[in-house]
């Protein structure tokens, strides 16, 4: 057990979104003043359950469009908690790595599903978009935690846009699509999150494809056979 300890080692942190600087400032702030009875634990559990309501709160939506205000709300909270987590344990000194890296995205893997969920059910995306992003993010992620066990590099962001930007540009579009549900291209309507969902798709594939090029052919220049 020792000897396994000792052999563990963990993933490189890559976090280059626009936000990043300004985020890891307003954590350390945060964690320095957070108090002693909140541990990483409850960070966690309380973004998981943010991540549920927003989707709770999508659904609700369908009745009542206002409940998307709340969803916004969720998706602070739910920053908060996914955001702070690893923070706190790294300001405290209370690693423990492969526990964090195993709870904290298995819980993102259900709290995505809960979000797209809920918001098919709002009526607001159509089934086939919500399951082509739902597909689409979960091989984005795949590809992600590949690199991260044969490279050692955990890339959280591309681009400029990690969670955290992500989190606010869905924020945005829930306040526009307060006004304007529906749009009209090429004299058809259109569902704007099916739009907004399209283009998501597009991106996170693109995003895929470009990755795993790339990184297909870092691995066979790193274990070329002569």
């Amino acid at each position: 057990m020792v000897a396994a300890e000792a052999k563990f080692k963990d993933a490189k942190r890559e976090v280059e979104g626009i936000l990043a600087p300004l985020e890891r400032r307003v954590l350390r702030w945060l964690a320095e003043r957070m108090p002693a009875r909140v541990n990483s634990d409850h960070l966690t559990l309380l973004g998981f359950l943010a991540m549920a309501l927003a989707g709770a709160f999508y659904a609700l939506s369908r009745r009542d469009p206002n409940f998307l205000h709340l969803v916004n709300v969720s998706l602070a909270l739910n920053w908060f908690g996914d955001s702070l987590d690893g923070s706190l344990a790294r300001y405290r000194n209370r690693l423990r790595p492969r526990y964090g890296f195993y709870v904290d995205h298995i819980v993102d893997t259900y709290g995505v599903f809960f979000l797209i969920g809920g918001l098919i059910l709002s009526g607001y995306m159509s089934e086939r978009v919500g399951l082509w992003l739902l597909i689409a993010y979960y091989a984005v992620n795949i590809n992600i935690y590949l690199v991260t066990y044969v490279l050692g590099v955990f890339k959280i962001s591309f681009g400029w846009f990690g969670g955290s930007e992500l989190r606010i540009l869905l924020a945005l579009a829930n306040l526009v699509l307060l006004a304007q549900p529906v749009i009209t291209l090429s004299g058809r309507t259109v569902l704007l999150f099916d739009l907004f969902g399209v283009v998501a798709v597009a991106g996170m594939t693109l995003v895929l494809i470009v990755s795993s090029l790339a990184h297909t052919r870092k691995l066979y220049d790193m274990e070329r056979l002569d």
